[in-house]
């Protein structure tokens, strides 16, 4: 039997107890996060109706950062004011850094032996199946009819092959969103009449229910939240001695306001400035990042630590006997950087967007970036598969790695079909790459 009446508002501490559980629990990367926060908060617990929480998240999945743990910002926000914000966002992704930073030290010290590197080489194709699932996982609950489906396909092209930058597709979409939605605006609101699936019982924050006084914008708060940030920003930067230091928190800013789409849409710039431009790590060393990251709790782009650990740290930015406390210096360096913004997005957007829920004019051109977010998802995908399976650069059919290709599809199958966990699919990936190296192949 439905309950008739809607939850108890949380207190404090009720919500900075999810919110550390989340923190600790939150694998399998945005796509699983996200549907861990909806299984809780909306099914659950009912702190927040259907539609409320698609629609933060879809104007999460519109901002530069990490979706997943700017959603958990925005619902922190609602439902604790902007205290409520700050704890969820830092939260989400402490515990992951802790985790990471120690998973890193141990990649460097023992990374070297055979069997660790034997290991690896079996996580690798299982990193290509996890990608490629994910835009699966998005794409099935986002490309809901043609249109979305042309879009999600176009910018999958668009990246492919013309190298276009994705601001620029998000710009794209975004317009023809924007058209579609005044001239086919049944296309967009078949969409949410069926991502609601129907009436659900009443939640704290419905469909329907009136707008805290905190939920509405006041510029007073905006100036003030910029000053504050902006003030932090600089003493930290202030604070950075070594140059690799100043280099790392210039470019994970850039990262941080430059690319959209969240970390999977990420990942090919921050490759792209740490292995090419910068040399702070190696394009295996990379893709083994987000293999551990992959591994711990929080959101995937917190593969950043594990970047800004390894360059610290092969850098010896404090001097050969001082690796940890550079690596440890280069991890929060680089995470302090990437996620100030995502808290300055939220707080200072959110009043706004609130005052747009229900509106098509607002929420068709944030549908039709959602769809573009899963073409470069799988653009991602053939980005790590061409690592991966041509381990040796050739692109021929002679210089594919065979058992990598077979493990990944199995990843796949694994994942899909039997809907097994992340870690044990990675688990089963090392174990196929340590019997590789036991018998030769």
């Amino acid at each position: 039997m439905r309950d008739s009446q809607a939850p108890a508002a949380p207190d404090f501490l009720q919500a900075f107890a999810y919110w550390l559980k989340l923190g600790f629990i939150s694998f399998g990367g945005p796509a699983g996060q996200i549907a861990m926060m909806h299984h809780e908060l909306v099914e659950k617990r009912r702190w927040i109706s259907e539609g409320r929480f698609l629609h933060a998240l879809n104007y999460c999945m519109l901002l530069p950062g990490p979706e997943a743990q700017q959603l958990a910002i925005y619902l922190g926000w609602l439902l604790r004011r902007t205290a409520g914000g700050i704890v969820a966002g830092v939260l989400f992704v402490l515990p992951s850094f802790f985790i990471l930073a120690v998973l890193s030290y141990i990649y460097l010290v023992y990374g070297h032996i055979p069997a660790m590197q034997a290991a690896f080489g079996g996580i690798k194709p299982v990193v290509v199946a996890i990608v490629a699932f994910t835009a699966w996982r998005i794409g099935s609950r986002v490309l809901q009819n043609r249109l979305l489906q042309a879009i999600a396909l176009l910018a999958l092209v668009a990246m492919l092959l013309f190298k276009i930058a994705f601001p620029w597709i998000i710009l794209v979409a975004a317009l023809t969103g924007l058209l579609a939605g005044r001239l086919r605006p049944g296309l967009f609101a078949a969409k949410a009449h069926a991502a609601t699936g129907g009436k659900h019982p009443p939640a704290l924050i419905d469909d329907d229910t009136p707008r805290a006084p905190h939920t509405r914008f006041r510029a007073t708060y905006l100036a003030t939240l910029l000053v504050v940030a902006g003030l932090l920003g600089m003493a930290v930067w202030w604070l950075l001695d070594a140059p690799v230091l100043r280099d790392m928190g210039s470019f994970f800013t850039r990262a941080a306001l430059l690319t959209f789409g969240g970390a999977y849409a990420v990942l090919p710039y921050v490759y792209q400035g740490a292995v090419e431009q910068f040399q702070w790590l190696t394009a295996s060393q990379m893709i083994d990042g987000l293999a551990l990251g992959e591994t711990t709790p929080g959101p995937l782009i917190m593969i950043v630590a594990f970047v800004g650990f390894v360059g610290a740290w092969s850098h010896a930015i404090f001097g050969p006997d001082a690796l940890l406390l550079a690596g440890l210096s280069g991890a929060a360096t680089a995470t302090f950087f990437t996620f100030l913004p995502s808290f300055v997005f939220i707080l200072a957007g959110a009043p706004l967007v609130e005052s747009t829920h229900g509106k098509l004019h607002f929420t068709a051109p944030l549908t039709a970036i959602s769809a573009a977010v899963v073409g470069v998802i799988v653009n991602l995908a053939v980005f790590f598969a061409a690592h991966v399976f041509w381990p040796a650069g050739t692109g021929t059919l002679a210089g594919v790695d065979i058992p990598a290709v077979l493990i990944a599809l199995a990843a796949f199958i694994a994942l899909h079909r039997w809907q097994v966990g992340v870690i044990s699919v990675i688990t089963a990936g090392a174990a196929c790459g340590l019997i590789r190296h036991a018998i030769g192949i």
